[in-house]
């Protein structure tokens, strides 16, 4: 457990704000960005942040820019290149079910899955790319990405921090707080899936 902990905890400050920008522009924009650590990632850089090791406010606006500009990088990438780069085969960076899984989430939930992709590690990562191969309206990209950038980006550095300078003693239970980040990744799809099974079921 003090392993997961401290790994992380040291990646943010080896990395420091620039790198932690690079990181989320990857993950957010670059189709072999799928395995990084992004929510975790941020509590921890917020959380640090509340110890002085980093600048709060440097993190609070500069990392829902890299996210926004990620996706954006993302979106263009689809458009332009199109579907050529989804008939290669499985590959370290590459794989089929993680284009598959995130092509039925932007099926589901159209222009929202922009958003709540954010919370769900590997989807956000490839559902830009598809909004640009399936040539989303990109003014209705962009709000939607800018919302999700914001939300995402700055609310768990925030939320590390703010919970940092409340509960300095949290940092001894980071394994157990990250955990619970991992799981509640899930519960924006949760919420759109209950409520598409009431209005389901209302239909009939």
């Amino acid at each position: 457990m003090e392993f997961f902990h401290l790994d992380l905890e040291s990646l943010v400050k080896t990395a420091g704000s620039i790198g932690l920008v690079a990181i989320v522009f990857a993950e957010s924009g670059l189709f072999f960005g799928f395995f990084l650590p992004g929510d975790s990632l941020l509590f921890t850089a917020g959380l640090l942040a509340s110890q002085g090791y980093l600048h709060i406010w440097s993190l609070a606006i500069f990392i829902p820019l890299a996210a926004i500009f990620g996706d954006n990088v993302g979106y263009w990438f689809g458009k332009k290149v199109g579907p050529k780069i989804f008939v290669k085969s499985d590959s370290f960076f590459f794989h089929e079910k993680h284009v598959a899984r995130s092509a039925a989430f932007f099926a589901k939930y159209g222009p929202k899955a922009i958003v709540i992709a954010r919370f769900v590690p590997v989807v956000r990562t490839f559902v830009p790319i598809l909004a640009g191969v399936g040539t989303m309206n990109y003014s209705i990209f962009i709000k939607y990405n800018i919302i999700g950038g914001v939300i995402w980006g700055g609310g768990f550095i925030l939320l590390g921090y703010f919970l940092g300078e409340i509960f300095p003693q949290i940092e001894d239970y980071m394994f157990y707080v990250i955990g619970l980040i991992i799981a509640s990744s899930f519960i924006p799809v949760c919420v759109e899936y209950m409520k598409s099974r009431s209005l389901t079921h209302r239909e009939k």
